[in-house]
Formats: structure tokens, C-alpha cells, sequence
């Protein structure tokens, strides 16, 4: 398959197809003597699992390590798991952030905004 139809039954850019290529996420294609790229039938299928994985919250290369490994969702599950505690602790760090941006607006409410220089505070 060119490219192009790989971008286009995957439901990506050109640019994502390459980088993808180039990152590992798909093995290096083919080249025809004009050197247009030439992919397996299954790059559309990596492309698709790799976007499903990306939504799940995995990392490019935590991705290309589960396309690699062959391994079933048996032996994968720790991949999801530690996927789910990164997330866990994101979800910490902003519910934190907001707590403290919550505080301070209320402090600007009440005249008392620490976001200003002393001077400039009303």
C-alpha cells in the first residue's frame, strides 16, 4: 500500500504515516525504484492500535514496546497498570494545581490577589 492509502484507511496524516515509520511504531517500508514507500496490508491495523493505545494514555515509546512484544493481554496487563497509576498521579498533581488556582482566585475576589505586585493590588 502507498502511503497515502495507509494515511487515509487509518485516519491519519501522511506526516503521522512517516512518523510513525520512523519512530518504530510501523517497520520501515518497502521502496519501490522510484522511492515511493510501499507498506504491508497490516500498517493500517499498527496505526489503529497505536491511536487506541494513545487514547488509553500509553506513551509513544511504552507503544512501540507493546507492538513489539507479541505478548497477550495476560502477560501485557502490567503495560495498562502502570499506565493507570501515571494517570492516577496526574490526576493527583492537577486536582492539587486547581485547589491551589481555586484559593488564589477567591483571595483576588477578596481583594487579596497574590498574583500582582503589592503595589498594583487594589
Amino acid at each position: 500500500m502507498k502511503i497515502g492509502q495507509v494515511a487515509e484507511q487509518a485516519g491519519v496524516s501522511v506526516d503521522t504515516v512517516r512518523f510513525y515509520e520512523r519512530r518504530g511504531v510501523l517497520p520501515a517500508a518497502q521502496r519501490r525504484p522510484s522511492g515511493y514507500r510501499m507498506f504491508a496490508p497490516d500498517a493500517v491495523d499498527r496505526i489503529r492500535m497505536a491511536k487506541a493505545l494513545q487514547d488509553l494514555g500509553f506513551t509513544l515509546d511504552e507503544i512501540v514496546d507493546a507492538l513489539h512484544s507479541h505478548g497477550t493481554c495476560e502477560t501485557e496487563r502490567w503495560r495498562l497498570e502502570a499506565v493507570v497509576d501515571r494517570l492516577d498521579a496526574k490526576i493527583a498533581e492537577l486536582r492539587h494545581a486547581r485547589r491551589n488556582a481555586m484559593k488564589t482566585l477567591q483571595d483576588c475576589r477578596s481583594g487579596q490577589c497574590g498574583l500582582t505586585p503589592p503595589e498594583n493590588r487594589t
